[in-house]
């Protein structure tokens, strides 16, 4: 590769996931990932009980699935749910078979499930926009919560979730003064997660970190798309982190002046 010509976007789930392992700092908010295939999805279920198989090179919760094993004295242990449809099997061949026919085309993870808060009885995950400033500095410019659509289980807009303030979503499981630092520690993390995955793909911009909150307040990132949807902003009230992330955007020829 010519000096310069570095991707400004990378797809693979798996290559961005294999460069943030190698920050020990960062690896103990990682999610538990493997290459798809019958043994590893067997192994992960056994191991996590639920996780998400998922496209390498998708987007936009497309093709994602989650995989459930239930108790040993279930009558159906095995279950799926791809969109809104759901589906139970005694075995788990009947499982992979009924997975492999619904699978989209190119290579598959399994990614171990993360437990995720609720809100009014729906999950939700967070998105931390980090942006380069035109001095060169990784800066989070916003963060916003995603919650999911009743009978999915991905949390996208463009998958029918909605998006809300951080703050009133994590509202039921903390108070005040700790839902500020725990946005300040959303930023750090998104900080930190830029900066390391700038060093192996030096021509990246922007990210934006999809984080997951699970049962104890604990952060877990779930993927990182280095070409993040800079409207989804718009629909906070404080018009100024739309403005930001806009500008920053535009320093970074990722959005056309109007």
């Amino acid at each position: 590769m010519k000096p310069g010509r570095h991707p400004r976007h990378v797809i693979s789930k798996w290559k961005k996931n294999k460069a943030l392992l190698e920050n020990k700092k960062l690896r103990p908010f990682l999610p538990e990932m493997r290459k798809f295939s019958r043994a590893n999805l067997l192994n992960m279920l056994k191991k996590h009980k639920m996780v998400y198989v998922k496209p390498v090179n998708g987007s936009l919760g497309r093709g994602v699935m989650r995989v459930e094993l239930k108790p040993a004295a279930s009558a159906v242990p095995y279950r799926y749910q791809l969109e809104t449809k759901a589906r139970s099997f005694k075995t788990f061949d009947e499982l992979y078979v009924s997975i492999q026919q619904h699978k989209r085309k190119g290579d598959y993870l399994v990614q171990q499930g993360i437990h995720l808060l609720t809100y009014q009885n729906r999950t939700f995950d967070l998105r931390v926009m980090v942006q380069k400033t035109p001095q060169k500095v990784w800066k989070t410019t916003g963060y916003i919560g995603r919650l999911a659509h009743p009978k999915k289980i991905v949390t996208n807009y463009h998958s029918d979730g909605t998006l809300m303030p951080v703050e009133k979503l994590l509202s039921p499981h903390m108070k005040g003064p700790k839902i500020k630092a725990y946005c300040t520690d959303l930023q750090d993390l998104g900080e930190d997660v830029a900066n390391h995955l700038h060093k192996v793909f030096p021509g990246i911009r922007e990210i934006g970190a999809d984080i997951a909150v699970d049962q104890k307040l604990r952060p877990w990132i779930l993927e990182v798309n280095t070409s993040p949807d800079p409207y989804i902003f718009r629909k906070l009230k404080d018009k100024n982190i739309f403005r930001t992330v806009i500008r920053y955007s535009r320093a970074n020829g990722r959005v056309q002046r109007k």
